[in-house]
């Protein structure tokens, strides 16, 4: 698919192509991508968040809903 189609698409389209995509990575049996370093503090920084219960967590299908209800037009 070249740039040019990917224009084209609305927007639910190219979200749902998003999701595939990453649902495709994310199944991939090669193994997990590297984190980059600059990545380190942040994910760390978030974790320390969650366990001191000042960060809550979604479950995936909730966060995609909240996703695809923000991108609706209003």
């Amino acid at each position: 698919m070249t740039r040019l189609e990917l224009d084209k698409l609305p927007l639910q389209d190219k979200l749902r192509l998003m999701e595939s995509l990453w649902d495709a990575i994310c199944h991939d049996a090669t193994g997990e991508p590297e984190v980059p370093d600059w990545h380190v503090p942040l994910l760390e920084a978030r974790l320390a968040r969650l366990d001191a219960g000042d960060e809550t967590m979604s479950d995936w299908e909730e966060a995609k809903d909240r996703l695809r209800a923000q991108a609706k037009p209003r």
